[in-house]
């Protein structure tokens, strides 16, 4: 008879890959979040618009509600961090126009896509329809977008243009 019992060895590594495999996967540097829920909420209802507004109007804005409601105001780095990385709305693949459809290539109709990755596939892999949808985006899928990493050459040039064109 061996000292090594098999069987009990993998019923203890499936216990243990299935409490792992439970927890929610965070990067292991991702702190704590420290901003005051209100705050953040109220900060994605100002970065929620069509066109982009002025970033001392955001501050003021939230500053203001943040006094009201009694909650702490975040540092104005902090706002500006939240601006590269708050979750753009999503859209079922399947409910797009074909053109955009098309430019999201490898991706299944029934996925959930941020309006950022609608705009950087629109630009880099899209015809002209799937462009024009695109540059109809708010402001804040575009400015994501235009930070993504791995735009094709000749990509870049009609994004820019768009946010030129609405003084982004």
């Amino acid at each position: 008879m061996s000292a090594f019992d098999l069987h009990a060895s993998l019923v203890e590594a499936e216990r243990r890959l299935a409490r792992v495999r439970d927890r929610p996967r965070r990067r292991s540097d991702a702190g704590v979040s420290r901003i005051d829920p209100l705050a953040q909420q109220k900060l994605r209802d100002l970065l929620s618009g069509f066109e982009r507004r002025p970033t001392r109007q955001i501050l003021a804005d939230l500053q203001g509600f943040c006094r009201s409601a009694g909650c702490r105001m975040p540092a104005r780095a902090t706002v500006y961090q939240l601006i590269k990385n708050v979750g753009t709305p999503q859209h079922r693949a399947g409910d797009l126009p074909p053109a955009v459809r098309d430019a999201l290539y490898n991706v299944e109709d029934d996925t959930m896509v941020p309006e950022a990755q609608i705009a950087f596939y629109c630009f880099n892999y899209g015809d002209l329809a799937a462009m024009s949808f695109a540059a109809g985006l708010p402001w804040l899928a575009l400015h994501q977008a235009s930070r993504m990493r791995g735009w094709r050459h000749k990509s870049r040039g009609p994004l820019d243009a768009v946010l030129r064109a609405r003084g982004m």
